[in-house]
């Protein structure tokens, strides 16, 4: 789920932290990517392959990252907090990972698909991390840590772990609509702090705690702006129209935004993919057809060879990327949109 309804409080009153991007844009950077996300997005792809789905979604999506020349580094959800099981568990059961001949069937498959995935990144010769507890929650650290540039993810909730640079979208389409969002602006934007900002992550519903029922977004962020505290919302807002919840622990919730630790930064290395072990891999154990492997390695090998040899003649004849003004400032049909919702937003808000 993420935070609710972040996007369209961002979209109408903050507009200026989105940017609109092409996977392009991203090319000598390192990104962080939610694995639990992709291989949520890949099983959902292909419902009647959910055994096999991730695994070659992992692979092409890999690929276009790298020929991009993005260094992707993926991170895996380690022990969730206790806050996230049941919803974490509510998710799985939704998603059919459960049989009557195995009570925790969710939990093993999940295991071994995860595995699966890691085994395939290692013959890739793509890093990817353990997270020793909520995955976005390590994102945020590696990004804060200066270990990556970036980190992709849908769920929003890197905002509230204080990643400072947030992607969606990101997918193997050349020219799909990467969606950008800068924390330091939302920040100035909405004028809050850090704190403030998780206090109204809160306030409009996040993963690890309930919410107050019936406040909408643009009412939960004038109570933070006024009262700046939830703690000061909960004296000051109408009881029987807003009723606080019963024994709500959003001081948890709160603490694991801001206090969540981890020690040091992992030492990330890429590799040449190891073509014959993949195909060993995926096509001798997991049964894929080899000439879509095959196929997919002479096309990745043949794009990566025409970008040395460009960088090549680029740097023999003394020039550099000239990257034009419609780089630093893109302008798309989704951003015109969003600069249209914020000014009837905005209208909208002077007359009330």
């Amino acid at each position: 789920m993420g935070i609710t309804k972040l996007t369209d409080l961002i979209r109408i009153d903050a507009p200026s932290a989105i940017s609109h991007k092409v996977i392009g844009d991203y090319t000598g950077k390192v990104i962080a990517l939610d694995a639990s996300i992709l291989m949520h997005q890949f099983r959902a792809a292909i419902p009647s392959m959910q055994h096999l789905s991730p695994l070659t979604g992992l692979f092409f999506r890999t690929l276009t990252f790298l020929e991009h020349d993005i260094k992707p580094v993926f991170v895996f959800e380690g022990r969730p907090p206790e806050q996230k099981r049941a919803l974490l568990e509510k998710r799985r059961q939704s998603a059919g990972f459960h049989s009557p001949e195995c009570p925790n069937a969710a939990a093993c498959s999940v295991s071994f698909q995860t595995q699966d995935c890691m085994n395939l990144l290692k013959l890739m010769g793509v890093p990817f991390v353990q997270a020793p507890g909520d995955g976005e929650a390590y994102c945020a650290h590696l990004l804060k840590s200066g270990s990556v540039d970036a980190v992709a993810s849908e769920d929003m909730d890197t905002l509230a772990f204080g990643g400072t640079v947030l992607l969606r979208q990101l997918n193997a389409k050349k020219d799909s609509d990467v969606i950008e969002f800068s924390l330091p602006k939302i920040l100035e934007e909405l004028k809050l702090t850090q704190a403030q900002f998780i206090d109204l992550c809160i306030l409009l519903g996040c993963d690890y705690c309930e919410k107050i029922v019936g406040l909408g977004p643009r009412r939960a962020l004038s109570l933070i702006k006024q009262h700046c505290t939830i703690e000061s919302v909960t004296q000051n807002v109408n009881k029987k129209i807003h009723p606080i919840p019963v024994n709500w622990q959003y001081q948890d919730a709160r603490n694991l935004f801001l206090n969540t630790l981890h020690s040091g930064a992992p030492e990330l290395a890429w590799k040449e993919p190891d073509e014959e072990s993949l195909v060993q891999f995926l096509c001798g154990q997991k049964h894929v057809k080899e000439h879509r492997i095959r196929s997919r390695m002479e096309k990745f090998r043949q794009s990566r060879q025409e970008n040395r040899k460009t960088k090549e003649e680029q740097k023999a004849a003394g020039k550099s990327k000239q990257l034009r003004i419609d780089k630093f400032f893109r302008v798309t049909r989704k951003r015109q949109q969003c600069a249209e919702a914020a000014g009837a937003g905005k209208k909208q808000k002077t007359k009330t």
